[in-house]
């Protein structure tokens, strides 16, 4: 769709004075033509993401909130010059050639605008420095586009005189053009000139593909090309001098696109490319093929021969330390080993559009058989990267990603690489119809083998039971579904605790406040449950839950709304009433302090004071003395000691009692053994009563005496004012209904939870646990044609050989992201799931586990490193595999607060024996780690 232009909104010459409305108007209008009618070449500029958020913030396009909803912010001042400072690298210029600091990502240190909306903002608010990239295709296809945030750094080695200079493509130009930069650069003739690729010192390759893109020539980020002169080739001082330089040039690129993506970086801001992190950190002591070439020793720190084999370790290529951690726990996967070791290649399925037509497989076992190959130090995974790349063009470029993410692309690209089936046939889903789950479960997964055959299948795929519950018309939906991992939620993430001001709608207590713990996707229906159990609620009463603001009541909740719309800084209560109390005529009393010793009454002009109080009574009785009852009767808790005996009502025990209503079928009320015509008519006169109260509106505004025949209230519910002047103060103790509690507190409850430490049954309880769909899952009910949050229940019917647990220590909603460390106690040997599998396979083995691998997060969100610990099966030993160092760890060093992946194996009855020399770990105790 084609925007109009959005150029006569505002004058590009001044701009100023313009409202915030307008502002946000123009920049919206210039993004969505920007977007709409993308083309090669465009630029996108980069702005600090700190001014970007003030801005956004001051025209009210930013909001945020606790517990991951939108709250509209404050009205926020208008922000000062762009600052851009601290994405630049100091000494750079501005414009396309301006160097970036390495370890920015987009969202968190910056975003990306369309060059209209950056000349806009300059315009207002001046400033800089400049920061411009441009538009390129990723893939012709889908015309997907990106944004070349971090363009392609080479070092050029001149091997005539070993002189560098560095040069800057965008990764997907093509050789030729790589060629043509040179020989300007240089004044060469084509002819007479050779680059090889020249990484870690070595020639690899000469590129002589000159259609090929330097991505795909395998070239990385920062690594060396080596120039080739022929001998006959005469160059002139001046190319001596040019040459020992070390300018830097930058290719124009034409590229050629509508959707935005992000080139290997999470869909953040507006969608473009993020950029690449830290610089490469490689071992480069001694050329790993030439240290293999003289004496076949590995890097292994105790210096064994070629006779060791499993124990290389990977180059990092930069940022791909999340990449290698999942390549070194999938090649030491037992199944995965003695089947690329063997030969696989009668499997490739070179017909599957969803694959790379067997490539992936093929660069997998390749590099799966160097790393098990003995003497190696470490080896580059370039050609894997670049294969893995074009099946998931996210993971292109140099940037950080998600290891459990790659993880679940690599398993995908390698069954599509290798699936068995040829041609899948088309297969209608089909309903339960009520029958049994055994012939439903087996029905569902031969429909999934007959589409999907794989040794990823067979080794790594399970089946799980989803169960669906209307919550209206409690239809019932059940489904079966494969899972090739458990993204298991650590307790705290999937629960929160809220505290709750219980008060008494009869006057048998006073408030109390109770701490409880529900479902962060709850219902109010889960927090009133969780209320009931901890305040002993009886089987005649029930809960009406509230918001208390500006000490007046400013909305009831219904059962069925979401827990995730009330913040941790809000103030709830909950009112104890007869069960039926919606047939009942409910009344609120709101405070506010008056001096009551003025020949008329005058009311405090500030803000009302204490809680309000909720009681109910018969609708068929709301004479003076009703209502003056149920109010006495309420605050009778509050009555200070002194004042009367024990047991003494204030009204002589008049008052109609909540504890003696009965509901009958038609609505109607009675009361056992109570009379409102008992009530001494004289006990309502103002002189013999300990407050007075008024007719008011819910802000507590109005103030309309009660009358004996008054009939008057201002909408339903019959809300009062009472008077606070010092008598009522020396008959009522007011600090029980001050200060509400928060519903969460920050502090240092909290900062001990999240420490606290869980074990990995825990969650997987949590996983299975009951919940309610999250508002953005909503779930279309076939029955009542509309979309519902159901109740939700996942139960394990089939398990894998191998079974892959993801620790979900990572949280992420609109504007907020976070991580957890807490420490995750997980048994290394017999983790028993026969409790957790519903299905029992023919042989009726055991779901004993023995964990062979563990893939470790360290740092935060803004930048972190991966690594992972593995175990040789045959050796019964573990290593640690950082990138391309490889050492030797304890069994017990393998289970930290940094476990991130967890990779078990089943164990067979060829492994009995193995169990038996091993201490038993079932028994785990929540414990920190030491």
């Amino acid at each position: 769709m084609t925007i109009p232009s959005a150029e006569g909104l505002l004058s590009s010459a001044s701009c100023l004075p313009c409202t915030a409305e307008e502002e946000r108007a123009a920049v919206d209008a210039l993004t969505r033509q920007a977007d709409a009618n993308v083309k090669d070449g465009d630029l996108r500029y980069l702005i600090s993401q700190s001014w970007w958020t003030n801005w956004q913030s001051y025209v009210g396009l930013l909001s945020y909130g606790e517990n991951d909803t939108d709250i509209p912010l404050q009205p926020a001042s208008r922000p000062g010059e762009i600052d851009n400072r601290k994405l630049v690298l100091e000494g750079t210029r501005s414009g396309s050639d301006t160097e970036l600091q390495r370890t920015l990502r987009e969202g968190e240190d910056y975003t990306l605008v369309p060059q209209d909306v950056w000349r806009k903002l300059y315009d207002w608010y001046k400033g800089g420095p400049e920061i411009s990239r441009k538009v390129i295709c990723e893939d012709p296809t889908s015309r997907r586009y990106i944004v070349d945030v971090y363009p392609l750094h080479l070092t050029l080695i001149d091997e005539r005189d070993n002189s560098a200079r560095t040069i800057k493509l965008s990764r997907k130009a093509k050789v030729n053009e790589l060629y043509r930069l040179v020989c300007s650069l240089l004044s060469v003739e084509r002819s007479k000139i050779h680059i090889w690729d020249h990484y870690q010192k070595t020639k690899n390759k000469k590129l002589t593909n000159l259609n090929e893109t330097l991505e795909e020539a395998q070239l990385m980020m920062d690594q060396e090309i080596l120039l080739e002169v022929s001998a006959d080739d005469i160059w002139s001082s001046d190319l001596r001098t040019r040459s020992t330089s070390n300018e830097l040039a930058l290719l124009p690129l034409e590229p050629t696109t509508s959707s935005f993506s992000i080139a290997g970086g999470p869909n953040l801001s507006n969608g473009y490319s993020s950029g690449t992190s830290s610089s490469l950190s490689q071992d480069n002591s001694l050329n790993p093929l030439v240290r293999d070439r003289e004496d076949g020793y590995s890097n292994f720190r105790n210096g064994t021969k070629d006779d060791i084999h499993g124990l290389t370790g990977l180059h990092n290529l930069g940022n791909t330390c999340f990449m290698n951690s999942a390549i070194q726990s999938l090649v030491h996967t037992p199944p995965l080993v003695e089947y690329f070791l063997k030969e696989y290649t009668q499997e490739i399925n070179t017909e599957n559009p969803l694959g790379l037509q067997g490539e992936l497989a093929v660069a997998f076992a390749e590099l799966l058989r160097k790393l098990w190959s003995a003497g190696r130090t470490s080896v580059p995974p370039r050609t894997f990267k670049s294969k893995l790349s074009r099946f998931a063009p996210q993971f292109s470029g140099y940037n950080q990603h998600d290891s459990q993410e790659l993880l679940a692309f690599l398993l995908d690209g390698l069954h599509e690489d290798l699936n068995r089936v040829k041609k899948k046939p088309y297969i209608e889903a089909k309903d339960a119809d009520d029958r049994p789950d055994e012939e439903f479960a087996e029905e569902c997964w031969n429909y999934h083998k007959a589409r999907n055959d794989s040794i990823i299948v067979d080794k790594f795929q399970g089946q799980y039971k989803s169960t669906l519950v209307c919550p209206e018309c409690n239809k019932i939906s059940v489904t079966f579904d494969p899972f090739m991992y458990l993204s298991l939620p650590l307790p705290s993430t999937v629960t929160r605790m809220m505290t709750v001001t219980v008060f008494s709608g009869t006057g048998d207590s006073l408030p109390m406040p109770f701490t409880v713990t529900v479902p962060k996707n709850g219902v109010c229906r889960d927090l009133c449950k969780a209320l009931s159990d901890a305040c002993c609620l009886k089987e005649s009463e029930t809960l009406l839950l509230a918001e208390v603001y500006d000490y007046r009541i400013y909305r009831y909740f219904s059962p069925l709304e979401l827990l995730h719309i009330i913040k941790d800084g809000d103030q709830l209560v909950a009112y104890k009433l007869p069960v039926g109390h919606e047939k009942l005529l409910r009344i609120e009393i709101l405070h506010r302090n008056v001096d009551r010793y003025t020949p008329e009454p005058q009311f405090n002009p500030r803000k009302l004071i204490g809680s309000p109080l909720v009681t109910c009574i018969p609708n068929d009785s709301t004479r003076k003395a009703d209502i003056y009852a149920a109010v006495s009767a309420v605050l009778a808790p509050f009555v200070r000691a002194k004042v009367h005996a024990p047991g003494e009502s204030l009204l002589n025990g008049c008052g109609p009692s909540l504890d003696g209503i009965v509901l009958r079928d038609n609505g109607a009320s009675c009361e056992k053994g109570l009379s409102t015509s008992d009530v001494d008519e004289a006990t309502s006169d103002a002189e013999f009563l300990p407050f007075k109260l008024y007719l008011s509106d819910d802000k507590g505004h109005i103030r309309n005496p009660v009358e004996e025949d008054s009939d008057h209230v201002f909408g339903l519910p019959m809300r009062l004012l009472m008077g606070w002047s010092d008598k009522e103060h020396e008959v009522y103790n007011l600090k029980y209904m001050d200060d509400l509690p928060d519903v969460f507190k920050p502090g240092f409850l909290s900062k001990k939870t999240r420490q606290e430490a869980v074990n990995l049954f825990s969650c997987l309880d949590a996983f299975l646990k009951d919940e309610p769909l999250g508002p953005d899952d909503m779930w279309y009910c076939p029955c009542c044609k509309e979309h519902r949050q159901a109740s939700k229940k996942l139960d394990l019917w089939r398990l894998p050989e191998i079974l892959v647990v993801h620790l979900k220590r990572f949280s992420y909603s609109r504007y907020m992201k976070n991580k957890l460390d807490t420490f995750v106690n997980f048994p290394i040997h017999d983790l028993d799931m026969s409790k957790y599998a519903k299905h029992t396979s023919g042989g009726d083995q055991p779901h004993i586990y023995e964990l062979y691998a563990v893939i470790n997060h360290y740092g935060g969100l803004g930048g972190g490193h991966y690594s992972a610990y593995a175990k040789l099966i045959e050796e019964d030993s573990w290593y640690h595999f950082d990138d391309s160092h490889v050492s030797s760890v304890n069994e017990e060093e393998t289970r930290t607060s940094a476990a991130y992946l967890l990779f078990y194996r089943r164990v067979d009855g060829n492994s009995c024996a193995m169990s038996e020399v091993v201490p038993d770990d079932t028994h785990m105790v929540d414990s920190l780690e030491a």
